[in-house]
């Protein structure tokens, strides 16, 4: 088993920040977003739906969102081996087809080593009531 360094610490952190960024170009951002997830990558929507990296990047490239803001803060991390897991907060503006989103989440993101680079393999997140 690995030991998890501050390094891997921020390179995981950073990559949930770059993730984040990538949304408000996705014509550009795709490929990071694409890059940053693992093969089996799986999602668990807010409402309990499940999609896989296919599902998540074919979504992304209909079109039919836009990001106006998107981010991460109130990183917590911590190290299991070749893993890490992230707990934070997620907020975000734009449009989903024709209806306007500003959401707030906490999230848990599951990070694994793979082929020497962090990639997110499972997401879930919990809309923060306001």
């Amino acid at each position: 088993m690995s030991t998890f360094t501050e390094a891997d610490q921020q390179a995981v952190e950073q990559a949930e920040h770059a993730i984040a960024a990538a949304h408000l170009d996705l014509d550009r951002g795709i490929d990071v977003i694409a890059h940053l997830l693992h093969p089996d990558y799986v999602l668990i929507q807010p409402g309990g739906d499940i999609e896989t990296k296919d599902d998540v990047l074919a979504s992304y490239r209909s079109g039919t969102r836009r990001w106006d803001t998107a981010a991460v803060d109130q990183l917590s991390t911590r190290a299991h081996g070749d893993a890490a897991i992230v707990i934070g907060r997620w907020r975000a503006t734009g449009q989903n087809g024709a209806e306007h989103f500003d959401y707030q989440a906490r999230f848990l993101s599951v990070w694994v080593r793979h082929d020497g680079t962090w990639r997110n393999i499972a997401y879930q997140s919990t809309e923060i009531g306001g």
